[in-house]
């Protein structure tokens, strides 16, 4: 495959994530390291947008190949997929401290929103119905502050 100039990766985090690819079972591949960068550039990206961004290093690369490694690389733990309402996936390169997120459902702006409290799972439900549980997703909807400063929220009726 040809590439074209891009700044490379940080080399100690393309080392890092080379010895987590090898600690999977993976091998180091361009293909790899590039959808890992993109998805580090560009957090909260949709598989488009980093197909995108990985066409950019490796213009030949074909979309299966990248939804593949997405998957690969999801699976495995160094990516993390999470789907905001009516909206594509988007994958992130944060993973393994239970985050959650805020979503503007104006404009589909997406920002990380740290633990509530607590250790994994920080939200403790009422029933766990006999599983061990590991994370909880929340995704707070909301708008974010560019659209009410762009178009405020219309006052409620009742006003």
């Amino acid at each position: 495959m040809q590439t074209t100039e891009r700044p490379a990766p940080d080399a100690g985090r393309t080392a890092a994530w080379s010895d987590r690819l090898r600690s999977h079972g993976r091998r180091v591949t361009k293909q790899r390291l590039a959808v890992l960068d993109a998805v580090e550039r560009r957090p909260h990206s949709t598989a488009e947008d980093v197909v995108a961004e990985v066409r950019a290093v490796l213009p030949a690369i074909t979309v299966q190949s990248v939804y593949v490694v997405l998957s690969d690389l999801t699976a495995v733990g160094m990516l993390r997929k999470f789907e905001p309402p009516a909206s594509p996936a988007l994958y992130e390169t944060r993973t393994g401290d239970n985050h959650h997120h805020a979503y503007c459902v104006r404009c589909g702006a997406v920002v990380d929103v740290d633990c509530a409290v607590g250790h994994a799972p920080c939200l403790t439900p009422s029933e766990h119905h006999g599983m061990q549980l590991l994370a909880a997703d929340v995704v707070y909807q909301g708008i974010c502050a560019d659209c009410l400063a762009a178009a405020p929220a219309p006052l409620n009726d009742a006003d």
